[in-house]
């Protein structure tokens, strides 16, 4: 079988043959050709086919034993699906082998687009996911040529609890609060550089006192953790409007169409809060409904916030070859792998890191820029991992005991 003919190959025709007698090959091969020749006329005969490249190599394998011969019959085809059943059943037809009574049974038809199709597939899916992550409208792009911030922008601390900044925030009479570091990269690659990260579920006094100072807009995660975060801003700050990200979606997600459509349709603190004194004036049976579920829902949420800000147990003593590494991912957006002798086995992007888990072995600690999930923490119990270090930890994720979650912030306290 040529390489012209391996890459026009559709379908291979796996059948089996019983025979009653001792037989070679030659013989087998004699009646699948001579029993069916003239069958269907020239088109479907199978010497015709051979040459012309539709049919390919028939390959024949046979076993004899107490007189008996059986084997299978493997015939790649080029055909459509019309004329490969008819030559499947113009092999099933035959009855002799040599001087021998025979019986051809069909095993299956190989459809060898199919797996090319799942390649594909997956491939496509890939393609997707990466895009979906990492490339930006044609609106980004004029972003990136006129805008110098974006370019030479960097990602700054500030205030006594080193939260993470954009570049001109400290000059700006309007502030953006965002959740995490890896909100104000986003914001900053569409422009938004007067921008600053709460860094945990707690409000730090920072916030509070800039609040207060300037004109600020919290721009949040469209899920429950920014419901819980909106929920303490409204009580202990002076923030004046509320954003909020397309529902399930996060702010480091969003291309800069949806984040500029968060910040339009931003709400100030006073309809917030007649939102709020309409949903508690419904009947009372609507009442009961709306308030019995979210208590339920936050039961865990002040664990996991202590857990995460102020854990009751010491603080883990974090060796400095790790702290350095945390250094050299913060802004990059990338992940490292690490064995139990603290060597790195990989570095790849933050992307590619929960399909990378699941396919490698022997990793003791994963450190990458980018947000704890539910998913990283249920791989990471799967592979017997002990410690995951990153730049925020989502508010979805449940208590573990066998996984420990550390932040960068806790890391270079």
């Amino acid at each position: 079988m040529g390489a012209s003919q391996t890459f026009t190959i559709k379908y291979v025709i796996h059948s089996r043959f019983e025979i009653d007698g001792i037989v070679e090959k030659p013989d087998v091969i004699g009646a699948v050709f001579g029993q069916t020749e003239g069958l269907f006329g020239s088109e479907l005969d199978l010497r015709e086919l051979q040459k012309t490249g539709r049919i390919g190599r028939i390959e024949i394998d046979l076993f004899s034993k107490n007189d008996r011969t059986t084997g299978s019959i493997t015939m790649p085809t080029s055909l459509d699906r019309v004329s490969t059943a008819l030559i499947t059943a113009s092999v099933e037809s035959i009855n002799r082998i040599g001087p021998c009574s025979a019986k051809v049974i069909l095993e299956k038809i190989e459809d060898i687009r199919e797996a090319r199709r799942k390649i594909i597939i997956d491939r496509a899916k890939e393609i997707l996911h990466r895009w979906n992550i990492e490339s930006m409208p044609s609106v980004d792009e004029v972003y990136k040529e006129i805008s110098d911030t974006i370019k030479v922008g960097k990602v700054e601390k500030y205030g006594p609890e080193d939260l993470p900044a954009g570049p001109t925030l400290e000059h700006s009479r309007e502030i953006i609060i965002v959740e995490g570091r890896a909100d104000i990269i986003n914001l900053m690659r569409c422009g938004l550089t007067n921008t600053i990260a709460l860094e945990g579920a707690k409000i730090p006094d920072t916030i509070k006192r800039l609040t207060k100072e300037r004109e600020s807009i919290a721009l949040l995660d469209g899920d429950r953790g920014g419901d819980l975060i909106q929920k303490e801003l409204l009580q202990v700050t002076n923030v004046k409007y509320i954003g909020r990200a397309p529902r399930g979606k996060e702010i480091e997600e969003c291309n800069c169409k949806e984040i500029t459509e968060a910040i339009e349709n931003k709400l100030s603190i006073t309809e917030l809060h007649k939102q709020q004194i309409i949903t508690t004036q419904q009947p009372l049976q609507v009442q009961q409904q709306t308030t019995q579920q979210p208590v339920q829902r936050k039961q865990p949420t002040p664990q996991t916030a202590t857990t995460r800000t102020t854990p009751k147990t010491p603080k883990p003593q974090v060796p400095e070859q790790i702290k350095e590494t945390v250094k050299t991912l913060q802004g990059t957006l990338e992940a490292v792998l690490l064995n139990d002798k603290l060597e790195q086995i990989e570095r790849l992007p933050v992307s590619q890191l929960a399909e990378k888990l699941q396919q490698i072995e022997n990793v003791n600690t994963i450190i990458f820029d980018g947000i704890i999930t539910q998913r990283i923490v249920d791989i990471a119990n799967s592979k017997t991992i002990k410690r995951i270090f990153a730049s925020r930890l989502s508010e979805a994720v449940k208590p573990t005991t066998t996984v420990e979650l550390i932040t960068f912030q806790e890391t270079l306290r």
